[in-house]
C-alpha cells in the first residue's frame, strides 16, 4: 500500500500543535493557539490549505472593525450552520490553522484575516467571500504606505475572480480594490475617516465629495470614471436599506462604524450564505461582546468602561463613543510591535475635544501622548503605569481610550487586582 506521506505529515502536525497548546495552557503562558498553529505551520506547510479544502470560507479584512465584523458573520451563519472562526483576534497565519484545527468539524469558515496575509490566505483556502471593510494607516513600520496595501488586495481580488467581494463603497481604497471585481456587492457602510483618501489610489486624480458621493478628477486608464459605486446595501440612523427592503437594526455594542460592520456581515451571509435577513439581523444585533470591547470591570469603586483604538480612523470613531459624562477618562498608548512602534498617527487624531474631562494618559508611550495632549491644550495628568492610571481617578465612572498592547495589559491588570 502505498505511503500516504502528506497525510502522515498533516496528523503529525496536528499532534505536536494539541500538545504544545497544553503545554501553554498548564504553564500559564496562554491560550496555546498561537504556538499551537505556529509549530503545525512549520511541520506541514500545506496544512491550512488541508484543513479548509472543501469547506466554504469567509475572509474579512480591514484597517479597523475585522474582529467585530467576523463575530458578527459568524454569528449570522450559526442559525443555519457549524462555523470554525479565529474569534480570539489571532488573525496571521498561526492563529488562522489554529481555528482551523479547532473548528475541523464545522460545516463553515469565517475568519478575520490581517490585511498583509489575505493573498497568500486566499490562495490557501480559495475563500466564497471576501469582506472588505476600510483601508487607512496602520502601523506604518510593519504595513507601510497604505497604496501599497491597496494594490496587493487588489491583485488578490482579480486572481480569485470566483470570489464574491462585500466592499464598502464609502471607503474610496476599498472601492479601487474591489472596483473590478465580477462578482462584487456593494455596501454603503460609511466613511467616517477620508484622511488617506484624497486622491484617486490609481490615477493620483482628486477625489472631491458631494453628500455621500464621491469621484475623481482623473478618469481610470481606460477611461471609464472612478467613482462611487451605487450600493445594494445601505446603513443609515434608521436601519438598514437591503434588495429585499428597509429593516430596523438595534446593536447591543455602540458606535456608528460598528451599524457599518454589521451590515457588511449582514450582506454577506445574506447573498452569499443565503442566510434569511431577518435571521442574520437578530443574530447580529445579539452581539454583545468582542474579545472584552466595550466592556465594563469594577475596580476599587470605580465602573471602568473599555474602548479600544489602533489608529486615526479608529481612534476618531472611539472618540466618538466616550461617554462626557463620565468622571474620568484614561489614555494609554504603548509601542510595542504589535501596536507599531511608529506613533506619528498621534498627531491626527483630534484630542482638542476633552477639556471637560478629567484627562490621565498612561502606558509605555505615555510620554508621548502627553506632548500631543500638550499640543492639544488638553489638562492631563501622566501617570505611565496602567493599573496606577485607573487609581489616579476618582471613585466613579472612568472611561479608557487604550491601544492594542496597553488594551489586553489593562483589562489583565484589572481583572487580576
Amino acid at each position: 500500500m502505498k505511503l500516504n506521506l502528506s497525510g502522515l505529515r498533516t496528523k503529525a502536525a496536528k499532534a505536536a500543535a494539541s500538545l504544545a497548546t497544553r503545554a501553554s495552557q498548564a504553564t500559564g503562558r496562554g491560550a496555546g493557539g498561537m504556538i499551537g498553529g505556529l509549530i503545525a505551520g512549520v511541520i506541514d506547510p500545506n496544512i491550512m490549505e488541508h484543513l479548509g479544502e472543501g469547506r466554504p470560507v469567509a475572509l474579512i479584512t480591514g484597517t479597523n472593525g475585522k474582529s467585530t465584523t467576523t463575530r458578527m458573520l459568524a454569528s449570522a451563519l450559526r442559525t443555519q450552520y457549524s462555523v470554525a472562526t479565529n474569534d480570539g483576534g489571532d488573525n496571521m497565519d498561526a492563529g488562522i490553522i489554529s481555528a482551523l484545527m479547532a473548528g475541523q468539524k464545522a460545516s463553515h469558515i469565517v475568519l478575520e484575516c490581517d490585511e498583509l496575509h489575505v493573498p497568500a490566505v486566499a490562495d490557501r483556502l480559495h475563500p466564497s467571500v471576501l469582506v472588505l471593510l476600510n483601508l487607512t494607516r496602520d502601523q506604518l513600520d510593519r504595513v507601510g504606505e497604505i497604496n501599497k496595501l491597496e494594490r496587493a488586495l487588489r491583485a488578490c481580488v482579480e486572481k480569485h475572480p470566483n470570489m464574491t467581494v462585500v466592499a464598502n463603497c464609502d471607503d474610496v481604497l476599498v472601492t479601487s480594490a474591489a472596483f473590478d471585481a465580477p462578482n462584487v456587492v456593494w455596501v454603503s457602510a460609511g466613511a467616517g475617516w477620508t484622511g488617506d483618501s484624497v486622491s484617486c489610489p490609481r490615477t493620483g486624480g482628486h477625489i472631491l465629495r458631494d453628500g455621500d458621493d464621491w469621484y475623481s478628477t482623473i478618469p481610470l486608464i481606460d477611461g471609464r470614471p472612478f467613482r462611487r459605486p451605487t450600493p445594494t446595501w445601505t446603513i443609515s440612523d434608521e436601519g438598514i436599506t437591503s434588495p429585499e427592503g428597509s429593516h430596523n437594526l438595534q446593536l447591543a455594542i455602540p458606535g456608528r462604524a460598528n451599524r457599518g460592520n454589521a451590515t457588511q456581515a449582514i450582506a454577506a451571509a445574506v447573498q452569499v450564505f443565503q442566510i434569511p435577513v431577518d435571521k442574520a439581523i437578530s443574530a447580529v444585533s445579539e452581539v454583545a461582546d468582542v474579545a472584552g470591547r466595550y466592556s465594563t470591570i469594577s475596580f476599587e469603586g470605580r465602573e471602568v468602561h473599555m474602548l479600544l483604538a489602533k489608529n486615526p480612523a479608529g481612534w476618531q470613531e472611539a472618540l466618538s463613543m466616550v461617554d462626557r459624562t463620565a468622571d474620568s477618562l484614561v489614555i494609554a498608548v504603548n509601542g510595542q510591535v504589535a501596536d507599531g512602534e511608529d506613533l506619528s498617527w498621534l498627531w491626527d487624531v483630534q484630542f482638542e475635544a476633552f477639556d471637560d474631562l478629567h484627562v490621565v494618559a498612561s502606558g509605555e508611550r505615555g510620554t508621548d501622548l502627553a506632548v500631543r495632549l500638550t499640543y492639544a491644550s488638553i489638562s492631563h495628568d501622566l501617570v505611565p503605569g496602567l493599573v496606577d492610571s485607573i487609581r489616579a481617578c476618582e471613585p466613579g465612572r472612568v472611561e479608557v481610550l487604550a491601544n492594542y498592547t496597553a488594551f489586553r495589559d489593562l483589562k489583565k491588570g484589572l481583572l487580576a487586582q
